[in-house]
């Protein structure tokens, strides 16, 4: 059956306020909650088990809104949130205190302790797609298509700037408009997959922007060039990464000159650009794949391939995916399973089921979302459960 099962308690109140108590080797963590307000973290270093020092706590990430009680329950690099009372979206939350993040913001910290904030989300999504390519190159026309052709499929995320809007230009729609001192310090937190200063002013591709594309069940495309591909890649979010290639130089300029959109000075450093990003693109290691657009249709056909979508039949639409936590349970451990079991002796005597939430393919994390979990309702006596969260005798 694996390691004994780990009962978790729920929560103590303690003038007014609700915490948990939850110690991972030589530091205890108190979560704690108070009305109307969001969750709070405190660390203290303990000295063989003893209570020492209490140190100062950055808190990375989104945090989740205090509700009616909370339970938590110990993982290997993280705490996993339950939030009581809260809706089927919203109820399971991520502390990390010792993941890849954590550790990499914890250098950027020194002297203090780094703990993140994540939300969970049942199941997974789709890889991201990065598309690189020269300026010309055609891969502008390529992602037109694609979106033409599955509309509902595919979603950009929208980019931020610190620049000022320009003309009708809408905030959310066409950018995140925001101040320097703002995105500057959301860079530092890591909350940016790609940035660049253009002009003395900041663009850049946040990763909740990417993630809300996701939350809405769509597949993001990032259109983005080769030195925004290389920071993607160097960051912890799996995505498929093209390079879009032309079929020779003497090509390119040609469709750059047939535009007609550019000065000769303009095409020149346009072509000069694009020889420095194809040698990037084509031998450095980002991309997983490379293609020739010497003939767009060829080359669209060959794009859907890689993507899947060759052949492809529109399934029918599933609702999501989402738990429903009983208003009252309590939370217990076995091995990569988590067991969630009704306290309400109405929903007893109507149900002897159990929530199991597998947590044994986690993905992504802060300062995203944490998906890959998968839940199943099971019977209490039939898996070998007694619903108190011990094995039977």
């Amino acid at each position: 059956m694996g390691e004994a099962p780990i009962i978790i308690d729920d929560f103590e109140s303690k003038s007014g306020t609700l915490e948990t108590v939850t110690i991972i080797g030589d530091k205890k963590y108190v979560i704690g909650e108070t009305a109307a307000e969001s969750f709070y973290v405190k660390v203290q270093i303990l000295d063989n088990n003893c209570p020492g020092e209490w140190v100062n706590v950055v808190e990375l990430g989104t945090k989740p809104i205090s509700c009616n009680g909370h339970s938590a329950v110990v993982l290997k690099d993280r705490i996993l949130i339950f939030r009581k009372d809260s809706n089927p979206d919203d109820c399971i939350w991520f502390l990390e205190v010792d993941t890849t993040f954590v550790r990499e913001q914890q250098k950027k910290n020194l002297g203090t302790e780094v703990v993140a904030w994540s939300k969970g989300v049942i199941g997974n999504a789709e890889k991201p797609v990065v598309i690189s390519g020269p300026s010309g190159v055609g891969k502008g026309t390529l992602i037109s298509m694609l979106m033409k052709e599955f509309p509902s499929m595919f979603g950009f995320s929208v980019s931020h700037t610190t620049r000022a809007p320009r003309g009708m230009e809408k905030d959310g729609v066409h950018y995140h408009f925001t101040e320097k001192n703002v995105m500057e310090k959301e860079i530092k937190d890591g909350k940016f997959l790609e940035f660049a200063s253009v002009h003395e002013n900041l663009y850049g591709t946040s990763v909740e922007g990417v993630e809300l594309v996701s939350d809405a069940g769509k597949r993001c495309i990032l259109d983005i060039d080769v030195q925004g591909a290389r920071s993607v890649r160097a960051s912890a979010l799996e995505a498929m990464f093209i390079f879009i290639c032309p079929p020779s130089m003497d090509e390119l300029e040609k469709r750059l000159r047939d535009r007609g959109t550019e000065t000769e000075e303009q095409v020149l450093k346009r072509l000069r650009n694009a020889q420095a990003e194809i040698e990037q693109g084509t031998s450095s290691g980002i991309f997983d794949h490379i293609l020739y657009n010497d003939n767009l249709k060829e080359c669209y056909e060959n794009l859907k391939k890689l993507l899947g979508l060759d052949g492809y039949v529109t399934p029918p639409k599933s609702a999501p995916k989402e738990i429903d936590l009983p208003r009252d349970h309590s939370v217990s451990k076995i091995d990569d399973k988590i067991i969630i079991n009704s306290t309400s002796s109405i929903l007893e005597k109507e149900s002897k089921n159990l929530i199991m939430l597998d947590v044994s393919s986690l993905k992504g994390g802060a300062p995203g979302r944490t998906r890959g979990l998968n839940f199943e309702a099971i019977d209490s006596f039939s898996e070998g459960f007694n619903g108190s969260g011990n094995e039977p005798n």
